[in-house]
């Protein structure tokens, strides 16, 4: 029996999604300024420890960007600024996943380092509250999640272009349980929203001399919002004309990535938001694992550096948090440097953190106490910079 009552209230649930998502289409088309860092003193990095295994990892990676920003500390053109009440306790006591003095302090900052934050999941103890990861990006407009995977022994160079604040994740929280037999979530692909990422994925090939873009889709299946993005990738594409472009359906683009033929082709992929959560998963496995990788979320106001793993509650309620690897929150920082016009800061400690991860590896973590804890291979990453600044090698 088909209830139109039913029928009529998933109506107006979507008519309400539908008012908002075309309110948030013409906040993209109104636009603003990118941010000048070299413009501002201070600038003002706001730290976020995270939950679980966050506070470590992040307290560990603080350590090294202290080290390396001394001096733009000491003469007051880098303040460090702590910002305190995003812990998923925190959360649940106000029952919102960002609280609104959490961010008012996170706007005051330029640009946010922030440890891994727990996602609430059906099932677990904690209430059903949207993730605060998607919040972030959605208050804040970080509509560009870059990530970069590189082995070279692999011959692999990728950096993704992940777009952040659209897909199935900007209304992850608003499905619909139509009656108790059917549920409805949704996916949300605009055209601005589209066009800013693929454009920024261009201009990234274009100023670095890449000759070849990716997108990534499901545009066989997923006609409307998958096509969306595809037409207008192509249709960007077309004003790049000294760079190739290709598309690949994603199913086989994650088969491709592991293709050890095919996968040195590739340099920057562009792709929707769900599809590059989980390719670049799948990629940082060839580096390490997601405990190696870090990523950049970008926006013309704010900028948001992180690891790409989660909070890892599991290695604290087991007493080893303090073998969690901080090199996701280290490669972090790097691309925080970079971002805020610090580039050989950058290239010092990307250099350290490759001797010691992939090239020397004294110091090895297992994740368990059969390997260094964090604090161990920091310090390991600090003499590394210390030995190479002191013998006035280029690291």
């Amino acid at each position: 029996m088909i209830s139109t009552e039913a029928i009529e209230k998933a109506k107006d649930h979507f008519a309400k999604l539908l008012v908002e998502q075309l309110k948030r289409v013409d906040q993209i088309k109104s636009g603003e300024d990118w941010a000048d860092y070299s413009r501002l003193k201070p600038i003002i990095i706001g730290v976020v420890g995270g939950d679980g295994i966050g506070p470590y990892i992040t307290k560990e990676a603080v350590r090294v960007l202290k080290y390396v920003l001394a001096d733009e500390i000491k003469n007051g053109k880098v303040e460090l600024r702590d910002i305190p009440g995003l812990d998923i306790e925190s959360r649940v006591r106000v029952m919102k996943p960002l609280p609104e003095d959490v961010l008012l302090a996170l706007k005051e900052c330029h640009v946010i380092l922030k440890g891994p934050l727990t996602t609430p999941k059906k099932g677990d103890k904690w209430p059903n509250l949207e993730s605060a990861n998607v919040s972030m990006r959605r208050e804040l407009d970080l509509f560009a999640n870059v990530r970069p995977v590189k082995v070279p022994e692999k011959g692999i160079d990728w950096i993704f272009y992940r777009e952040n604040t659209e897909g199935e994740y900007v209304l992850g929280s608003k499905g619909y349980n139509v009656t108790d037999d059917l549920a409805v979530d949704f996916k949300v692909i605009t055209t601005p929203g589209s066009e800013r990422i693929v454009r920024l994925a261009f201009e990234y090939a274009k100023k670095n001399g890449i000759k070849r873009v990716s997108a990534v889709t499901k545009a066989n299946v997923i006609k409307a919002t998958d096509g969306k993005f595809l037409e207008t990738a192509r249709r960007v594409a077309s004003d790049y004309p000294d760079i190739a472009f290709d598309d690949w359906f994603v199913d086989i683009m994650a088969a491709k990535l592991v293709d050890e033929k095919r996968r040195k082709d590739f340099k920057v992929i562009v792709l929707p938001n769900l599809y590059g959560d989980i390719l670049t998963d799948e990629a940082a496995e060839f580096q390490g694992g997601v405990g190696t990788a870090g990523s950049a979320n970008i926006g013309k106001r704010y900028a948001m550096f992180e690891a790409i793993h989660g909070s890892a509650p599991r290695m604290v309620d087991e007493g080893r948090a303090i073998y969690a690897d901080p090199a996701s929150m280290m490669r972090a920082c790097v691309m925080l440097l970079r971002h805020i016009g610090f580039a050989v800061q950058a290239e010092r400690m990307e250099m350290a953190l490759d001797i010691c991860g992939q090239l020397e590896r004294k110091v090895v973590l297992t994740g368990r106490a059969d390997g260094a804890t964090g604090a161990q291979f920091t310090d390991y990453v600090m003499q590394t910079l210390q030995d190479r600044s002191h013998r006035g090698a280029k690291l």
